[in-house]
């Protein structure tokens, strides 16, 4: 056999070389994280692959608002998504600490995932990474509520049908944690997160530098499940799950969802849907309302005024079938709360004129007080309804719809503007009945206590209370006042010694701390505050720290 000249053998080495770096380059993978809690998770996969095949980017910019953004800017596309952070079950990714001002919005990875500004960030990944309790939980986080299958009975149905599509629609509207990762991860082969609680980031870094270590590095970013990373996370409920493709029932849902938010649409065209949904059924309509609410209500008065915008909002106006059947839903409506957000958007779609809007509110109120049987939220909800008092001219007739004299009703009246309500309330306060505390708490939280002499008479009452679960709720009231009135504040510190209940010393403690408490400041009142300290179950509490601040102040 010839022997091949050294040349030619010098030559086809370097061609293999050359084809091998080509190959190394090619193979390369971006790993994108975004980082808005523990980097443990980001160092361990970052020290144990190999850098001349995986390329780090973190998404995050610190002091940047707009990070995101920044990112599709850049034309930056992922192989590989790593998100580490708390996860609030459905709108947020969220740090921890403090001073961390950094979080990831769900809408937002739901814009980027339905843009055309921003389609190469995610269009390539074969692995996302959810590092956050609950990221892959199945659970709906929305069922269908009662007036969901009376719609349905209403427009024609049968009430076992009506169930029956009201079962199908809190299914597929149930939008759970895994279902809303699918969505905007559509098409990804591989989406891994925790279907309850997710380890800590010092714990899972070391599972993943262990995962490594023992596994090697070949099957990361491939896009194939990875049973022995799910084997490694095996105490900790790891899951894995691909995103929606095309053929999926769901895939039209997530065509509804990126109505609201693909930048390729004009802001016409997104109102125009919004129409379009307003004419489906209702009991839908119900399951999209968050969105609507969402979109109308960040709609701004110049883009109202555009021209072809305003002509949509105007047809919605017009459409006298659509708002039938809208009000009848709304009026129909369990939840007050849900009830009062309808008639907000009701207004935003011009259905209803804000004295219109008056009058729904005051109905919902009149109705809520007949039946006798007033919550504390409902309370906090018609508060905060008559936050600029415009409902208070609806006090007497509503008033007149009370049919006794129960605290509950009382708190109502008191936030429309009674005073004899307010005047129930600041007993209530007081009361040795803790349901009674509460509604009183939750009226002055919207409506604090401002005059000096009814605060010392209110805290010279509470120190006299005898029932500590309801005394501590009223502490707790008077916390949120920030007390500068000095004989209220002595008047807290004479109560500290004789409390029969560490949490009750522990309110105190947070009132005089939120409080002016340099003006009671003195070392006779540290001694005081450590010689009768009574023991926590809790170890340290408020009333160590206000120890250290008045040692400091001294």
């Amino acid at each position: 056999m010839a022997r091949l000249p050294p040349s030619f053998c010098v030559l086809a080495l370097a061609l293999v070389a050359g084809l091998s770096a080509g190959g190394l380059r090619a193979e390369m993978k971006t790993v994108c994280t975004i980082t808005v809690n523990s980097a443990d998770e980001k160092e361990a996969m970052k020290s144990s692959l190999p850098r001349d095949r995986y390329r780090f980017v973190e998404l995050v910019e610190k002091g940047r608002a707009d990070w995101l953004a920044s990112a599709c800017a850049q034309k930056i596309q992922c192989d590989v998504l790593v998100i580490s952070g708390h996860y609030d079950g459905g709108n947020e990714f969220f740090s921890e600490h403090i001073e961390g001002k950094e979080y990831l919005p769900v809408d937002e990875m739901e814009r980027v995932s339905c843009g055309a500004s921003c389609s190469g960030l995610f269009a390539k990944l074969k692995e996302v990474y959810l590092f956050g309790c609950n990221t892959m939980n199945p659970e709906a986080n929305r069922i269908t509520s009662g007036e969901v299958a009376r719609s349905l009975v209403r427009s024609g149905h049968s009430r076992a049908d009506a169930e029956r599509i009201a079962r199908n629609l809190s299914t597929r509207h149930g939008e759970s944690s895994r279902d809303r990762m699918r969505q905007i991860f559509k098409d990804v082969p591989t989406i891994y997160g925790f279907s309850s609680v997710a380890p800590l980031g010092p714990t899972a870094g070391s599972l993943i530098k262990r995962y490594f270590q023992t596994a090697g590095t070949g099957d990361f970013g491939t896009g194939r499940v990875n049973s022995r990373l799910l084997g490694q996370f095996s105490q900790h409920s790891l899951a894995v799950s691909s995103g929606f493709g095309e053929s999926e029932p769901n895939a039209t849902l997530r065509r509804d969802f990126c109505h609201f938010t693909d930048d390729r649409l004009t802001t016409a065209q997104r109102v125009a849907f919004v129409h379009q949904l307003l004419g489906r059924e209702m009991a839908e309509v119900r399951m999209f309302f968050e969105r609507i609410e969402r979109y109308t209500d960040a709609l701004t008065d110049a883009q109202r005024q555009e021209p072809d915008v305003a002509a949509e909002l105007a047809a919605i106006a017009s459409d006298e079938a659509a708002k039938r059947r809208y009000m009848d839903f709304m009026r129909d409506a369990d939840q007050l709360a849900v009830r009062a957000r309808m008639i907000a958007v009701a207004g935003d779609l011009g259905w209803l004129s804000a004295s219109e809007q008056r009058q729904e509110q005051a109905r919902m109120i009149g109705e809520l007080l007949a039946a006798n049987s007033v919550s504390t939220m409902e309370t906090g909800l018609v508060c905060a309804l008559n936050k600029d008092d415009e409902l208070s001219q609806e006090l007497p007739g509503l008033a007149a719809k009370a049919r006794n004299d129960k605290v509950s009703n009382a708190a109502v009246l008191a936030c429309l503007g009674s005073v004899e309500g307010r005047a129930r309330m600041l007993q209530a306060l007081t009361s040795t009945n803790e349901d009674d505390v509460h509604y009183a708490q939750v009226y002055f939280r919207h409506r604090p206590i401002t005059d000096v002499g009814e605060l010392r008479t209110v805290t010279t009452s509470i120190a006299r209370m005898t029932s500590a679960g309801a005394q501590i709720r009223a502490l707790d009231t008077l916390a949120q006042h920030r007390l500068s009135d000095q004989e209220s504040l002595e008047e807290l510190t004479r109560l500290y010694p004789v409390a029969t209940s560490a949490r009750v010393q522990a309110a105190i403690a947070g009132i005089l701390i939120r409080s002016d408490y340099q003006k009671i400041a003195n070392a006779e009142l540290v001694q005081t505050l450590r010689r009768h300290r009574l023991k926590s179950t809790d170890g340290e509490n408020l009333v160590d720290v206000l120890i250290r601040r008045l040692t400091v102040s001294l």
